[in-house]
């Protein structure tokens, strides 16, 4: 079992910045690939960012290109998504994922992770 819990959420202005940080435990955290995935309400869950066990390889959610950088310290066991340039459409629950499988996995429209966390809410004023 691996146990994921989310931190870093809250509300910021159009045009701010938050960090999120997803701390994992219970088992190896770098035999693990991470993502980030949001939903918004009324809407379902969707891909934001994935990350490899090693870090060196990601991908994005288009609509996030240029604007959130997705990272992991193996060493501290933890995952972060750096937001910046935030925008109204950005608010949602944020959720981190961690697989054993290959990230690239969790770009599937119909991708289930092995482990989610409670998420953590981004409000994004206009």
């Amino acid at each position: 079992q691996v146990q994921l819990v989310e931190s870093g959420g809250g509300l910021v202005q159009a045009g701010g910045s938050l960090r999120l940080s997803c701390a994992a435990s219970g088992r190896t955290f770098s035999n693990y690939a991470m993502g980030w995935f949001r939903q918004a309400p009324g809407k379902e869950r969707e891909f934001v960012a994935a990350i490899s066990r090693s870090g060196g390889i990601t991908y994005y959610k288009d609509s996030v290109k240029g604007r959130f950088t997705i990272s992991r310290d193996n060493a501290k066991n933890t995952g972060y998504l750096q937001m910046n340039s935030l925008k109204p459409e950005d608010t949602a629950v944020y959720y981190c994922a961690a697989d054993p499988r290959p990230s690239a996995r969790m770009k599937d429209s119909d991708y289930r992770a092995s482990y989610w966390g409670q998420g953590t809410q981004v409000t994004v004023s206009s």
